[in-house]
């Protein structure tokens, strides 16, 4: 099975694909031909994850699925949420985004955040979407130089480490994009079963 997978973020790529194994073929949205900034207006993961694999369902008639995800810290009222890629502007800087992240947490006790991540995805015209979460906490100082994003300030539940710190396999195992992708692989395992 094919499916585009509308992102042009070459990280997200590569830890989906080292999950999905052989069974799935991803091509990117380069990969198909398509140079595009898929907007994302919308006040929720939900439906930003939902206008961007409708969009290149549109443009290319194929299978095809996006992701939202969002940083969710409770001491911000769950910010950066929807806005967590572009937290301290449009630049979209990670190192931006982090260093906003420990000053606003700076004298915080309460430190508890999540990772949630909305898949979309398309499948002969129809919509379904799966929610993947990795509960953890916010650490006082970056750690590790893996991963991308918030990566070296996110600590999830069950383990001492921050996801910079681990490697993908061990990433895989406590992130909310892996949780999201296992709900997506049992999915698409239980249509291919169906049809064969």
């Amino acid at each position: 099975m094919t499916l585009v997978f509308a992102t042009n973020n070459d990280n997200k790529v590569n830890e989906i694909r080292s999950m999905l194994g052989d069974a799935f073929q991803i091509i990117t949205l380069r990969e198909a031909g398509i140079d595009i900034d898929i907007p994302e207006p919308h006040d929720t993961l939900e439906a930003n994850a939902r206008e961007k694999s409708e969009t290149i369902f549109r443009m290319t008639g194929r299978n095809s699925f996006s992701e939202d995800t969002g940083l969710e810290i409770d001491a911000l009222n769950g910010e950066p949420g929807v806005l967590s890629a572009r937290y301290a502007g449009e630049q979209k800087s990670a190192d931006d985004n982090i260093a906003k992240v420990l000053q606003l947490l700076e004298n915080r006790t309460d430190r508890k955040a999540r990772f949630r991540t909305v898949i979309s995805l398309i499948l002969d015209g129809q919509e379904h979407q799966f929610e993947g979460v990795a509960e953890g906490v916010i650490l006082t100082a970056r750690k590790g130089g893996k991963g991308f994003g918030y990566d070296p300030i996110f600590q999830p539940e069950g383990s001492g480490k921050a996801f910079a710190e681990m490697d993908m396999a061990e990433k895989n195992q406590y992130s909310h994009r892996g949780k999201a992708l296992r709900k997506l692989i049992d999915f698409l395992q239980q249509q291919q079963h169906g049809k064969s």
